[in-house]
């Protein structure tokens, strides 16, 4: 099975804006921005959607929460607030098949979304 883009980021075949890179997680600003503000958060392990991790998943979704908030406070986007969004499956608007948090900020959000 071939490499998604985000695999590719990840190992540095394909450049991105880091803003986060540790042993389990990655971040970097999106390339197709929704926001002033728009970035990827990312395990490094390939789980294809929040709807596929497993038990064994639970420290390292509960790490990439804690990076989510702490991308936003270094970000700037914490006073004013951001909204963090996963993507399960097409209906919902999923393009990559590796699970990935979108943090977008920097301008007031609507809702219902989408």
């Amino acid at each position: 099975m071939s490499q998604t883009i985000f695999e590719r980021i990840i190992s540095g075949e394909l450049k991105a804006n880091v803003v986060h890179d540790d042993e389990t997680s990655f971040a970097f600003h999106d390339a197709n921005p929704q926001a002033p503000t728009h970035i990827l958060v990312i395990p490094k392990k390939p789980i294809p959607r929040i709807g596929e991790a497993q038990p064994d998943d639970q420290e390292l979704l509960g790490h990439l929460m804690i990076k989510v908030g702490e991308i936003a406070r270094k970000e700037g986007l914490a006073e004013d607030g951001y909204r963090v969004v996963i993507n399960n499956g097409r209906n919902a608007g999923e393009s990559v098949p590796h699970l990935h948090i979108h943090i977008l900020g920097g301008r007031p959000m609507s809702w219902p979304p989408g």
